[in-house]
Formats: structure tokens, C-alpha cells, sequence
């Protein structure tokens, strides 16, 4: 029969007895492993002792030895993914059994508050359909698993977290991060295997929130004092959800990283691209797959209330695009179209469904060869003037432009640096280019889509992918 961990630990501690071998709160009950991968099994027990794990798929034992300190880890073979359901046996001596193990696709989501955000919302802030996915998750409970790691602070790194996996049901989905949640049935009704998400975001948190000491003591504008971390805003702090949040799971087995943050650097953009670069190398490092696959979010329109960071949103998903073309293996989505007129003051859109599904088929298409999903944005290409308007050629991999009326985003500015709405624009069919201007400016010299804060366009392409916000000049 198998036995259940937690019965297991709260007989041991009301026995008295010595703790039997101990595997991180990762390898419990209705985990997901990576499938066709050396997935690690990790835990602790007493110093010195073997530790063997074996997996009923193969009844292969694989052992180890503990460290000085109680740690141990192993790598085992997984099979392909099915929805086969399996067990693990870990032994020190004395046997414990992980049940209901599933073999698929295990994706790390991190970021801020947009992959945090739960299918229950937040308050003020819907999901929408959040309540019709939660009422019928139960359906996907040999399909999807979630792991999501509680918002939690460390000076110091640590080994554990105080969370376990979950399968989908109406009591345990409310807090599942909705795009995540999303992404994962759509990857799982696609690749035909169990898709598992670790879940580890952290409402409003920065770039360097999520960076090692280590790096962070490079950076002058950084302090790690505590004197100075303790008044900040809790979500703005550097480092502490690095230590609290990646490090205990940093030793999993994933096939890839999801990101949605950038809105808490806005004001920083011109170090961003830099410093995520500098924090995807050293995850990559620390999860020790080589390259994997970072895939990450554009941030969101929305009207930033803050002096110092008004108008400093264009700059911000200008320097996440930079960032993705000096990271290996990694792709954006952007979210321009993805919000409604009334969401002007709210940072966290509704529409999850629609970024989440849209990110999955980057995934599908970039790390699982899908082709049939397109994920290539239509994108300036050039442009010239000429009779009193901005010719704006767009590069458009899907069948053109599906759009020849009303077409919103575009505005001119003409030596004076002010820019005017575009009172018009058409498409020129035969050469594929916009045809932008105001009479507010007679003589423009410059041209941009979407470049404000929030500034939602409506342009797309045959593969209604939106057209990426552009801008002409380098004024700032």
C-alpha cells in the first residue's frame, strides 16, 4: 500500500522517532518529471547514508550517497511521456513511496504580478473566464500539475520550500497562475503528454529581485544592506526572492523558462536588457541543462502614474527585445492588442487566456518544431516620406497585412519632435507599406506604432500576430 509522505512525517514526529530520508518538497505526490531526460530526485537525510530511488517504470534502482551535511541527489531515466500513472520508491533503508507521478513536459514560469496572477484574479483585477476554468479544471487532472512556490524573502539561500504539487480540481485551482495555466492545456492537448508548471513569480518584483548576490554586488546602483533593503517596498527588494523563490527549485529538471516581468524597471530600462541577460546566464547555470529554452512576455499597455516612469514603457519593451537577441535560445511574444480601453490604469490585463495560448505556440513552434503554429510578428522594416506622409514598410512573414481600415496606433511628429495621432492610414497592397499622416503635420520626419505607455494597436498580420511597436527616431 502506498504511503502517503505526510502521514509518514507526522507519525515519525509524534513517535519520536529519527527522520527517515527526506525528498524535497519537489518530489512528492503528483509531481511531473521531464520526460526522456536524466530527471534529479533530491532530498536529505542522515549524514553518510545511502539513498535509492526507484522508479516503477523501469524497477532500476539508482543510489547515492548523502554529503556531510545530509544532502543527496541522483539523476534517473525517464521514459516518454504518457498519462500513465507511476511511483517512486526512495530508501534509506527504511522506504517511502511517491504515488501518482506523471512523465511529460515540465516548464519553470517566473517573473511578476502577470504570472502570478491567479485564475481567481486579484482583487480589483478579473481574469476573465477565470471562474468558468476553475469550475472545469477537474478535467485536467491527469493532464496538468502545478507547483507554485509561496511568496517568501531570503537574505540567504535556501533548500526547501513549504509547497507540493497539486492536481487540478476546483478546490486547488484558484490560485494556479491563469496564463500559465492556460499554456499548459493547450501544450498538453498538442504534444499528447502530461504538462507539469512550477509556478514561482512574485507580484511586482524587478529584474535583480530574482539575481544572486553575486552579481548584484557588481552593480553600483545596487545596495545589500540591510539597512537599506528592509524600508523598501517589499516586491522591490533585490535578491530576496532569488534566495527564497529559484534556489530551492533551481535543482529540478525543467525543459524551459517562461518570464513575464519588466513593468517594476521601467525606470531603469537602460540597464534591463543587460541585467537579464546577466540573470537567465546564471539560471541556466544553476539548473546545469545547458541553454534551455527562455521564452518571455512584452509588458502589457498601461498608463504609468509615476514621474519617473512615465513614458519610460516603449524603452522598457524595446530593451526586453535587445535582451532576447543577446540570449541564446529564447523568443518574445508581444501583447500590444491585448488589452481593452477601460484597462488604461490596470497593470494586470484580463486576458490572460489569449497570452497564455500565444506564448505556448511560441513554445510549440520554437522548442518542439510545431511549425503549424505561427509565432513571427509583422515588423517595421523601413520607411520614407514623401508628399506630406510616412511610407512605413512592414515585414510580414504570414500572408500580409489583414487589416485596410480603421487601423489605430500610428502617429507622425514633424521637426518639432511633437507627435500627432495619424488622422490617416492605408495600406498600399502592392508594395506592403503603411501610408501614415496627420494634418497636424504637413512635413513629417519621424513616425512610430504603439510607442506610449499605453497605446494599444490593432494592425496584424495573416497570422493575426500584431504588428510589433516601432519607432523611427532615437528621441527619448
Amino acid at each position: 500500500m502506498r504511503t502517503s509522505l505526510i502521514a509518514l512525517a507526522l507519525a515519525l514526529t509524534a513517535g519520536g522517532a529519527s527522520a527517515k530520508v527526506r525528498p524535497s518538497a519537489m518530489i512528492s505526490d503528483n509531481m511531473v518529471l521531464q520526460q526522456n531526460a536524466s530527471a534529479r530526485i533530491f532530498g536529505s537525510a542522515d549524514p553518510g547514508s545511502t539513498v535509492t530511488v526507484t522508479p516503477s517504470w523501469n524497477n532500476k534502482p539508482y543510489s547515492t550517497t548523502t554529503d556531510r551535511t545530509g544532502q543527496w541527489c541522483l539523476a534517473i531515466d525517464t521514459p516518454g511521456g504518457s498519462f500513465d500513472k507511476h511511483t517512486i520508491t526512495i530508501s534509506d533503508g527504511e522506504p517511502i513511496t511517491v504515488g501518482n507521478v506523471l512523465v511529460g513536459e515540465v516548464w519553470l514560469a517566473s517573473g511578476q504580478s502577470n504570472m502570478q496572477m491567479p485564475l481567481k484574479g486579484f482583487p480589483g483585477c478579473c481574469t476573465e473566464g477565470g471562474y468558468d476554468e476553475i469550475a472545469s479544471s477537474r478535467r485536467q487532472a491527469d493532464k496538468v500539475r502545478f507547483f507554485t512556490v509561496p511568496l517568501t524573502q531570503s537574505y540567504t539561500p535556501v533548500d526547501t520550500v513549504n509547497a507540493s504539487w497539486a492536481v487540478p480540481s476546483p478546490e486547488t485551482s484558484t490560485e494556479f497562475s491563469a496564463l500559465a495555466w492556460h499554456l499548459a492545456k493547450r501544450m498538453s492537448d498538442v504534444l499528447d503528454v502530461p504538462v507539469g508548471i512550477v509556478s514561482a513569480a512574485y507580484g511586482g518584483a524587478k529584474v535583480e529581485s530574482w539575481t544572486p548576490r553575486e552579481l548584484l554586488e557588481t552593480y553600483k546602483d545596487v545596495s545589500l544592506d540591510p539597512k537599506d533593503i528592509e524600508p523598501m517596498v517589499h516586491y522591490l527588494r533585490p535578491m530576496l526572492m532569488y534566495n527564497a523563490m529559484f534556489v530551492p527549485i533551481s535543482n529540478y529538471t525543467y525543459k524551459g523558462i517562461l518570464w513575464y516581468q519588466g513593468c517594476s524597471n521601467v525606470s531603469t530600462w537602460q540597464t534591463y536588457a543587460e541585467r537579464l541577460e546577466a540573470m537567465v546566464k546564471h539560471w541556466r547555470d544553476r539548473i546545469a541543462i545547458g541553454d534551455i529554452p527562455f521564452y518571455s512576455v512584452e509588458i502589457a499597455p498601461y498608463e504609468y502614474g509615476d514621474p519617473s516612469e512615465q513614458g519610460k514603457a516603449p524603452l522598457l519593451r524595446e530593451a526586453q527585445r535587445k535582451a532576447v537577441e543577446r540570449i541564446p535560445n529564447s523568443g518574445i511574444i508581444c501583447t500590444n492588442d491585448l488589452v481593452k480601453p477601460y484597462e488604461r490604469f490596470n497593470i494586470h490585463p484580463a486576458d490572460k487566456a489569449a497570452v497564455g495560448k500565444r506564448l505556448c505556440d511560441l513554445v510549440l513552434n520554437k522548442t518542439y518544431g510545431k511549425k503549424q503554429f505561427p509565432v513571427e510578428s509583422p515588423r517595421y522594416k523601413s520607411h520614407k516620406f514623401k508628399d506630406g506622409a510616412a511610407w512605413v514598410a512592414i515585414d510580414s512573414p504570414c500572408d500580409g497585412i489583414c487589416r485596410n481600415y480603421d487601423i489605430q496606433g500610428f502617429e507622425v511628429a514633424g521637426a518639432d519632435k511633437v507627435f500627432h495621432p495619424a488622422d490617416s492610414v492605408w495600406l498600399h497592397w502592392q508594395t506592403n507599406e503603411m501610408v501614415v499622416s496627420s494634418k497636424e503635420v504637413p512635413q513629417p520626419v519621424a513616425v512610430r506604432y504603439g510607442w506610449r505607455d499605453f497605446m494599444p494597436g490593432n494592425l496584424h498580420a495573416g497570422n493575426y500576430l500584431p504588428l510589433i511597436p516601432f519607432r523611427t527616431d532615437d528621441w527619448e
